[in-house]
């Protein structure tokens, strides 16, 4: 293998080694500032309208869209919730990153799948939320792995 292969190879390895570091030692706080931000959806659960509006750019109405945004702002502050709960109980953490990456993978999906014209304005909740769960998927394989 050639000099400067081998050292790329190292260099790459040992970036992805303090990077699962990093993670690994700061989940607490990417917990807490991840799930703070998520509980900021609570936003859809006192104004639905203006919640869907910021978010997609767009609004629906009537009692029934009342009922289910709210539930789903309450929903997402749940996530949150649990989300911020996990940074302080270690011992909660892995069942708690698999409940809130599966949530934000559910809504990825949708969005790209059948949501393409809202990403516009949905596309900084696409990236926090892709961005997170990668996040934890790295932490959840460490933390696997260290089991």
């Amino acid at each position: 293998m050639p000099r400067n292969l081998r050292q790329a190879l190292g260099n790459t390895i040992k970036f992805r080694i303090i990077t699962l570091n990093i993670i690994t030692k700061k989940i607490k706080w990417i917990m807490l500032i991840s799930g703070v931000l998520t509980c900021s959806m609570i936003y859809a659960a006192i104004d639905p309208e203006a919640a869907l509006m910021n978010t997609f750019g767009a609004s629906i109405s009537g009692p029934i869209a009342e009922i289910v945004v709210r539930n789903w702002g309450a929903l997402i502050t749940l996530v949150g919730a649990m989300l911020i709960y996990g940074a302080f109980k270690p011992e909660h953490r892995s069942f708690i990153l698999v409940v809130s990456s599966i949530s934000k993978i559910v809504f990825i999906g949708l969005v790209l799948t059948i949501g393409n014209q809202y990403l516009d304005n949905a596309g900084i909740a696409i990236a926090f939320d892709t961005m997170v769960v990668a996040i934890y998927f790295i932490y959840l394989i460490k933390a696997r792995n260290v089991a």
